[in-house]
């Protein structure tokens, strides 16, 4: 039985280091202010654990994967709640410098301690039980936080309700222990704008290097669960925005097959591409996760394939010789635009090799003109009708200064000087301009785009070469923030998986000048199981992963 005490052996010396005041974090949204309980105060300075000194609670947190955390629950040397305020502590410690947590939940602590009263009368729920999670600020949660997607607009919104697989990892025992900072809208407001910029929460930057950036849109959960902020974090993706900031953040991402995992209770750009995402440290610990957010929704009739992950066994497929008789092809078509990543990837191409796959090299996407547009188009349609429809729907949309697209474009004009001081909104102008989704313009754009990445993409190089899976450079190293110009971005090969909603896996593949550089696996739908099994098996053959120095 896991046992505690209110005494000061593990926590009091806490003192020294975090102040009671800084533990007041402030999550000031307009008026509303979100704040760190006395109760969680009393609890920080209060709490202690028998046999465990307070100078390597962190070493015991901090970097280990979930299992290694469960081990440690289950032999007692840990519970989740001591794991919590680890996190909790870590968080107020470094992310001054980074910007990457909006709030932390104000019950978090009260949730650990539930928990671990469970285990303690003998009842596990499975692997995620008493492990911390931090959402992106653009997925709901009925803790008392409000979703703002990063605007002010959405300062209100404390909808009171968990998105649906929010819902499923609380019920595997995750603990939710706050929102993180993200590129304002998901980066759909503006084409000049810097990754990891809100007007909630300001500029995140990347750990490895305070003034390159982070990328986006998922912004803060890419820097939080590279920092240690949590033991994995969770991403939104349209296009990239789970897997570029896990590249240029040194983590794994998982973008999934659009459908298996809920998009209620997610601020949305498009039905066709979104999708929620786990960002981890290692390939294991984003497995788990995402294996718990999997399901069908009615409310989201899309997740209706999600009934064919229900014999898949992911964690089966952790093994260490997951590339042996694999075919993998090499998409350089998505590679070429940076010479030192290039290096990088003649390695990985030699380390896949060695673990006994395949490689079938120099395979090419070959792109209709009008490809880019057609994409385009589609995001501005959808991004019309799919946030109309959210923000009708909220549950506090009497309380919201803007319930349309329409009236959050006059909201950021009226608020300018704090939503606008950087870049524009041309990209929601371009969207409010655009007709219903039964316009033929739309309905010949999403053909086009589909057909080009699915059936003439991604599935005609699988099915030539009988391969298992393609690679490429997820994207270039992280490039310097700059808001008055906007981002550098060069290259990447988020594009074709995304548009056509197949899945996506980046791996650290390395560093260019101590900046992190992923490797992406990306393949048909629903074919994340052999994904999976070649990331893990290259991770660990491999090894490229350096924590950052902070």
């Amino acid at each position: 039985m896991l046992q505690s005490s209110p005494d000061e052996a593990l926590y009091g010396s806490l003192r020294a280091t975090v102040s009671l005041e800084k533990l007041w974090r402030d999550y000031m949204v307009k008026t509303k202010r979100v704040v760190l309980s006395t109760v969680l105060l009393v609890l920080i300075v209060g709490f202690s654990f028998p046999g465990l000194a307070q100078d390597n609670l962190e070493e015991l947190v901090i970097e280990k994967g979930i299992a290694e955390l469960q081990a440690l629950m289950e032999a007692g040397t840990l519970s989740a709640e001591s794991i919590t305020l680890a996190y909790l502590a870590r968080i107020e410690r470094l992310d001054g410098k980074l910007n990457a947590v909006l709030a932390v939940s104000p019950d978090a602590i009260a949730q650990a301690k539930v928990l671990d009263e469970e285990r303690s009368k003998g009842k596990v729920r499975g692997p995620l039980h008493g492990i911390p999670v931090l959402l992106k600020d653009n997925i709901e949660s009925r803790e008392d936080l409000p979703t703002t997607a990063g605007s002010l607009a959405l300062a209100d919104n404390f909808t009171g309700r968990d998105a649906f697989f929010v819902a499923k990892l609380r019920e595997a025992g995750m603990v939710i222990l706050g929102k993180t900072n993200l590129s304002e809208w998901a980066n759909f407001r503006s084409e000049r704008s810097s990754s990891g910029w809100s007007g909630v929460g300001g500029q995140t930057v990347n750990p490895y290097d305070v003034t390159r950036s982070p990328c986006g849109s998922s912004a803060g959960s890419g820097v939080a669960a590279a920092a240690g902020f949590a033991a994995v974090a969770i991403g939104t993706e349209t296009n990239g925005s789970v897997v570029c900031p896990s590249t240029v953040n040194g983590i794994v991402g998982i973008k999934p097959t659009v459908g298996l995992i809920s998009r209620s209770g997610i601020v949305p750009i498009s039905h066709s591409q979104d999708t929620a995402g786990p960002m981890a440290r290692t390939v294991a610990d984003a497995v788990v996760v995402f294996a718990a957010m999997v399901g069908i929704d009615e409310n989201d009739p899309v997740t209706e394939i999600a009934s064919a992950a229900a014999s898949w066994k992911l964690i089966e497929r952790l093994q260490m010789d997951g590339l042996k008789g694999k075919r993998v092809g090499v998409v350089r078509s998505s590679a070429g635009f940076h010479t030192e990543v290039d290096k990088l990837l003649e390695q990985a191409i030699a380390d896949l090799k060695a673990g006994g796959a395949t490689v079938v090299d120099g395979l090419e996407f070959d792109p209709p003109e009008g490809l880019s547009q057609a994409a385009y188009d589609v995001l501005l349609y959808e991004f019309k009708h799919d946030l109309n429809a959210y923000l009708d729907a909220l549950p506090t949309k009497d309380q919201l200064p803007a319930k349309t697209l329409e009236e959050l474009i006059a909201f950021n004009l009226k608020h300018q000087a704090k939503e606008m001081p950087f870049f524009d909104q041309e990209i929601f102008d371009l969207s409010q301009a655009k007709g219903p989704l039964s316009d033929e313009e739309y309905q010949q754009a999403l053909e086009m785009m589909q057909r080009a990445c699915r059936e003439d993409g991604i599935d005609q190089l699988v099915d030539e070469h009988t391969l298992d899976v393609l690679i490429a450079p997820t994207g270039s190293p992280s490039w310097k923030i700059d808001l008055i110009n906007g981002d550098h971005y060069i290259g990447g090969s988020s594009s074709y998986p995304a548009r056509a909603g197949y899945p996506n896996i980046t791996v650290p593949m390395g560093a260019v000048h101590g900046m992190p550089v992923g490797l992406s696996f990306f393949g048909p739908a629903l074919s994340e199981p052999t994904l999976i099994e070649i990331g893990f098996a290259y991770e660990q053959a491999t090894q490229r992963r350096v924590p950052p120095e902070l």
